[in-house]
């Protein structure tokens, strides 16, 4: 990352991101449009949003764009909390993915053509949730204010996902609830 790098994001684009993420309906469109966005305006090889499964301890990749399915079907991802941007709940850079011992699967990286990776958390409040991967076949180089803004846009997401879960939450318990018997309901 360099501070030499010339910015992508403007307040033109930030607000239609920032407008996007609160409006859209269908999330899976929204995080495809996304990533497919990263990559092009920062002309990189790949980018993904993972969701933290804290049962499992393992991200599940939501979408992701430019990365082939042989690379993506690697294995589990495991969330090593002790050795990432999950922990610091702060963007991290790896340069160079084949020696670098937070990297799951170096071999993988390598065969995919990806030397290097920026991994922005994905918040809600100060609770890490997830991350958005960049990836490419050279030192990522993106302005620390894009980051910055990267990291902002992460934060909405992030609580887009956790309005969403809880919306899911409410409609599981009124539908529980569509099969309780009249008079459990007070309807007698």
């Amino acid at each position: 990352m360099s501070q030499m790098q010339e910015r992508k994001f403007d307040l033109k684009h930030f607000r239609a991101i920032s407008n996007a993420i609160a409006t859209y309906e269908d999330f899976n469109l929204l995080s495809n449009h996304l990533v497919e966005g990263m990559c092009r305006t920062f002309k990189i090889k790949g980018a993904s949003i993972m969701l933290l499964d804290e049962i499992e301890g393992q991200l599940f990749r939501v979408s992701s764009y430019g990365i082939s399915e042989a690379y993506l079907e690697k294995g589990p991802v495991c969330a090593d909390k002790s050795r990432s941007a999950l922990c610091t709940g702060k963007a991290e850079y790896i340069g160079d993915l084949k020696s670098d011992e937070r990297v799951q699967y170096p071999e993988s990286a390598e065969k995919e053509g990806i030397v290097s990776m920026l991994s922005i958390p994905v918040k809600f409040r100060e609770v890490v949730i997830g991350v958005i991967r960049i990836y490419d076949e050279k030192p990522v180089d993106i302005n620390e204010e894009d980051v910055e803004s990267l990291s902002v846009l992460a934060a909405q997401l992030g609580v887009l996902i956790e309005c969403n879960g809880l919306k899911n939450f409410v409609e599981h318990i009124k539908m529980s609830m569509d099969t309780l018997p009249p008079r459990v309901r007070g309807q007698v």
